[in-house]
This record gives C-alpha cells, sequence and structure tokens, in this order.
C-alpha cells in the first residue's frame, strides 16, 4: 500500500484530536484562599488556589488507583490535620468523564454556593448551600474532551 504525502501529513495532523481531552479545573469566587491536593496512586504538593484564581490539570487516568480526587480545604495543610474537605474526583474512561462531588470531615464550603459544570449537554452538580443537598453519590457523565470546572463561592449554581 502506498501513502502520499499529503494523505500521511493529514492523519498525523488529526492524529492529536482523535485523543483530546478536557482539563478539570477548580475556579475560586470565595474572598479566601483554598488549598488543593491531586490524589490518585499518589498525592501532589499542596496548591494554594487565591481568591479569583484558577487550578487546572489535564484529565488523566492514574494506573494504580483509576481516578483522581482533588481535595479541597480552607485551611493551610488541611489534607494532612483532620481538616473538612470537599472532594472533586474524576476518572477518565476511554470517550467518557465521571466526575462527583462529596465531602469528608466535614462541610467546609457550608453557606457557599459550588458546583460542577462541564459542556453544556452535560450533567451539572450544585451544591446551593454549599453541602450536598440530597445526599449520597451523585455521579455525572460527560465526553472525555470536556473541561469539567468546579466553581467555588459562585453566589449560584
Amino acid at each position: 500500500m502506498h501513502f502520499t504525502t499529503a494523505v500521511v501529513a493529514t492523519i498525523a495532523a488529526l492524529a492529536p484530536l482523535a485523543s483530546a481531552v478536557g482539563n478539570a479545573k477548580v475556579v475560586n469566587k470565595c474572598n479566601f484562599p483554598v488549598y488543593l491536593w491531586s490524589v490518585g496512586g499518589s498525592v501532589s504538593a499542596q496548591n494554594t488556589i487565591n481568591s479569583g484564581a484558577t487550578y487546572s490539570e489535564v484529565l488523566h487516568h492514574d494506573p494504580a488507583s483509576g481516578g483522581i480526587a482533588l481535595k479541597l480545604t480552607t485551611v493551610e495543610n488541611g489534607l494532612y490535620n483532620g481538616s473538612p474537605q470537599t472532594n472533586f474526583a474524576y476518572t477518565l474512561d476511554g470517550q467518557q468523564v465521571w466526575y462527583d462531588l462529596s465531602d469528608v470531615f466535614g462541610d467546609p464550603f457550608s453557606n457557599h454556593a459550588i458546583g460542577v459544570k462541564a459542556a453544556a449537554s452535560c450533567p451539572s452538580i450544585c451544591w446551593p448551600h454549599g453541602i450536598n443537598p440530597g445526599g449520597g453519590s451523585q455521579v455525572k457523565v460527560c465526553n472525555a474532551n470536556s473541561d469539567v470546572t468546579l466553581t467555588l463561592c459562585s453566589g449560584t449554581c
């Protein structure tokens, strides 16, 4: 089989598009800093998200745990001292990304609306008072090439 240079160049140019994935983002609209750790098979260093700033990471599959949890506290070093955490978790599964929101050890964003949104056609998660309004899991799914964004202290979601 013989391919022309143009065909090979076209296939090479389209290859990255077939495997493109979105980002997991955390937007801090709170008037205080938030502390984040990306946790899968290992734990990242603490990331400080100041008021008005955004944290972003490319959606990826963790070979050890299967998924990633972006663990957020309102207390510096909160991951290590039992502070309340909000966990924004995702799992990249082929052409889909599964995402969820949960609290552990309390509700660090109580009285502050928080919500997760992806592409317009994908389901969102809304906690209008910063706590899980329905109890239990709220797992959602979207296309893997979509950004999935958690907005903190959004006013409404």
